[in-house]
């Protein structure tokens, strides 16, 4: 038994081996972008994106390589399957069914009007899906979980790059806008805070934004944030039901993605653990911490992956389209809620 457990070992260790020059490399940018967003403010997804790309002479070398591209997919999975953790099913209760028909709607509108005019901007379906599913959801992690069921192409992880910057700094204007603008409408603090949560992209900027208002307004905000990040799941499970069924059609019998891919499902699973009540809060905190260190890693391992001229590439018609989007989202929620108010 002792022998056929070394055996095993070995085998582990062979197969991991390969892995760690580039995990090193990626773990090394992560805890970089996460300190210069702890002592100066400025934004970890941002950052470590950033430091990726300086580092994109690193994929010229053949070492690094399969430790890059399994924490830019594997360990994305991960991440995103880890946020199930963070939402329960009576957080989002609490804030009542006509609060969650404005979310949801808000959701599903914008990632429509997203591709309905993706083709006027010059670009297809699946950057109008992605870039949309990012200002609709949860910035840079839905774009990462959006781009990894949707089928790969040559500009494939440049666009993704580029959302993820672009929805970043359009998250940090929100950051400082939104509430200026909520307080010109007069909205009260639960008001205030939906309508933060249900527009701005980024959950720490949700956070920022709501607790600048005031404490109510910030819990109501990372609750709305929150409910937007559990519609992930769904999303994602519609995206891979659409590259099946058109994977099909073109290649009639060949290799097809799974209808449900198994880190939506581990999303689902434990969203319905905590949703129990028997989860501990400890056990929350460290699937919190353990999902944003691997969300970091996934993309600073994007950013390694790609070439600064490629992003630059996408052009000026991919911010517009992702700007227009942006302002749609924020229509959508400030005439649902003032409606709501008379």
């Amino acid at each position: 038994m002792e022998a056929k457990q070394v055996r095993g070992l070995e085998r582990t260790v062979l197969r991991v081996r390969p892995l760690w020059s580039g995990l090193l490399i990626v773990g090394l940018i992560a805890t970089s972008a996460r300190f210069v967003s702890d002592h100066y403010g400025a934004p970890a997804m941002l950052m470590a994106l950033l430091f990726g790309i300086a580092l994109h002479f690193l994929m010229e070398q053949e070492q690094p390589r399969p430790g890059i591209a399994f924490a830019s997919q594997t360990v994305l999975r991960i991440g995103v399957a880890l946020l199930g953790l963070r939402i329960s099913a009576d957080m989002a209760l609490s804030l009542g069914w006509e609060t969650l028909a404005i979310v949801t709607a808000g959701v599903l509108a914008t990632i429509v009007f997203g591709m309905a005019i993706a083709r006027a901007f010059g670009f297809g379906l699946k950057f109008g899906f992605m870039s949309a599913g990012s200002v609709a959801i949860c910035g840079a992690s839905a774009a990462m979980a959006i781009a990894a069921v949707l089928p790969k192409d040559g500009r494939s992880e440049e666009r993704l790059v580029f959302t993820v910057v672009g929805v970043t700094v359009l998250s940090t204007v929100a950051m400082i806008a939104y509430p200026i603008l909520a307080d010109l409408f007069g909205f009260d603090a639960e008001l205030a805070g939906v309508f933060l949560g249900a527009t701005i992209h980024d959950v720490a900027q949700v956070v920022g934004a709501g607790f600048s208002v005031s404490d109510r307004t910030g819990e109501v905000a990372t609750i709305v944030k929150l409910i937007r990040v559990a519609l992930l799941a769904p999303i994602v499970i519609i995206a891979a039901f659409v590259v099946r069924q058109s994977l099909k059609t073109n290649v009639g019998n060949g290799a097809r993605p799974p209808l449900v891919p198994a880190f939506v499902v581990a999303f689902f699973l434990l969203l319905a653990l905590n949703s129990t009540g028997y989860v501990p809060g400890w056990i929350r905190d460290v699937a919190t911490e353990a999902s944003r260190w691997a969300l970091l890693s996934a993309i600073a391992a994007v950013g390694v992956k790609t070439s600064l001229k490629d992003v630059v590439d996408v052009g000026g018609k991919a911010i517009a389209l992702l700007i227009t989007q942006t302002v749609f989202i924020a229509v959508f929620a400030l005439t649902a809620l003032i409606w709501k108010s008379i």
